[in-house]
């Protein structure tokens, strides 16, 4: 092939790709989410759901495909059309959750994370917290750890599924402890909050977004947030130093991803869309209600933090000799 010919096919790919981002969206948009309906990344992508949709003039509809850790969400949307059409929720808010999988799951998942998808953007993080079914004879942490101890293997920790965000910090918090857990997966975290209230669970390393949406009714109580400092959301609720586990922090962190090959002047055009809408007041304040801090990064520095995450869950998990169930 002569140099003029493959500059005069790059050129006419750019001239398509441009023009399809001129035509978009020309039809409806889906947000994948991994994980079931009702908890934290399924309220988040459908606070930015509907604020899209306004923004692009077509309809935004949240595809629920829970299960298997988020990873069949994620198959689904690597093996969409990278037309900018089928995005993920989740990645990033399983940024973490998937980033575990890729060491946890090594092979299995059916994605890669950096072959497989375009970074969009960050849009917000979250904090875990400690929740504990309300019957349970423990108020604070080193009471929990206390009965724990003395009911070794016995204390259910549910999850939203295997190599989970909740399912890791579960058994660092056992690892760190000093205690032994039970691991409980699920297939979301709505349905270990109706277990932990039902008492078939005592406990979860939740997001704050679950538990706020799930501690009223007096059935759950917060031991224990997962961060550096008290939050503004549940001001009462203990830190780990405060609680006698200093530098137990753990957060998600949520962002959008389209299927790799996704032209990039859609990326740049859902990037725009997703930085001006978590900096508007109303998204602002419904984040703030649900514990979730906006962010907003560019592409590239997105897709930077996904190899961060890469690096640090998978230092986490083998220095913590964590394994799947």
């Amino acid at each position: 092939m002569t140099i003029l010919l493959r500059a005069a096919l790059f050129t006419c790919a750019l001239i398509a790709a441009s023009a399809a981002a001129q035509e978009y969206p020309s039809k409806s948009v889906s947000i994948v989410v991994g994980f079931a309906a009702g908890g934290a990344i399924d309220t988040t992508a459908r606070i930015l759901g509907q604020k899209l949709a306004e923004n692009l003039g077509k309809p935004v509809v949240i595809d629920g495909r829970p299960g298997d850790s988020g990873n069949i969400g994620a198959r689904f949307v690597a093996k969409a059309p990278n037309d900018g059409h089928t995005l993920l929720m989740g990645l990033m808010g399983a940024l973490t959750t998937h980033s575990m999988n890729a060491t946890l799951m090594q092979g299995q998942t059916g994605y890669d994370l950096d072959r497989d998808f375009a970074a969009i953007s960050i849009v917000g993080s979250l904090p875990l917290v400690l929740v504990v079914n309300s019957y349970l004879p423990a108020n604070t942490v080193p009471e929990l750890i206390t009965l724990a101890k003395s009911r070794p293997g016995q204390l259910a920790f549910g999850s939203s599924g295997n190599g989970s965000i909740e399912h890791v910090a579960a058994e660092m918090f056992g690892r760190q402890a000093n205690i032994k857990i039970l691991h409980v997966p699920y297939r979301g975290a709505a349905p270990a909050m109706v277990d932990l209230m039902g008492g078939q669970i005592q406990a979860i390393m939740t997001t704050t977004t679950t538990a706020i949406n799930n501690l009223k009714g007096g059935r759950l109580k917060p031991l224990m947030v997962a961060t550096p400092e008290r939050l503004i959301t549940l001001p009462d609720v203990k830190t780990g130093r405060e609680s006698g586990l200093p530098g137990f922090e753990v957060a998600s962190t949520y962002g959008m991803l389209a299927p790799a090959g996704t032209p990039p002047a859609i990326v740049a055009r859902l990037n725009r869309e997703f930085t001006n809408i978590v900096a508007t007041p109303d998204v602002k304040a419904r984040f703030a209600q649900l514990g979730i801090e906006p962010a907003a990064m560019s592409p590239e520095e997105s897709a930077r933090r996904i190899r961060a995450e890469l690096d640090k869950w998978n230092k986490v998990i083998r220095d913590a000799n964590i394994k799947m169930e």
